[in-house]
């Protein structure tokens, strides 16, 4: 089972999220609202996968999905977020990331499709 952790900065997300994946078969070990306590649990649990936010309060998402990328394993990172991800443009398709889901398009089938 995909092992999962969620970083966004949206308590109401997170929950959400959490029960979604954890409802299509993910196991999320982790829920955190910052770039640097993200780092700092990946590090710690190992996730298969992070699911990440690109707008967080310290660094934004794209930055933290560079510093993934250095880890040792490397966690499949993909991006999420309410916008439309045209907003990004270059840095989308520049990002190491397996991919882009919008927020309310998440389900288990989507996050399995792109790891």
């Amino acid at each position: 089972m995909p092992t999962v952790v969620i970083v966004d900065d949206s308590l109401d997300f997170l929950s959400a999220a959490s029960g979604l994946l954890t409802d299509e078969g993910f196991v999320v070990v982790g829920c955190v609202v910052d770039a640097t306590a993200a780092l700092e649990e990946v590090r710690r649990l190992q996730p298969s996968v992070v699911l990440l936010d690109i707008q967080l309060p310290d660094v934004d998402g794209f930055q933290l999905a560079e510093d993934l990328a250095r880890l040792e394993p490397r966690p499949a990172v993909v991006l999420t977020s309410s916008r439309d991800p045209r907003a990004y443009g270059e840095a989308l398709r520049r990002a190491p990331v397996r991919g882009f889901i919008a927020k309310e398009e998440l389900s288990g089938d989507a996050l399995a499709a792109l790891v």
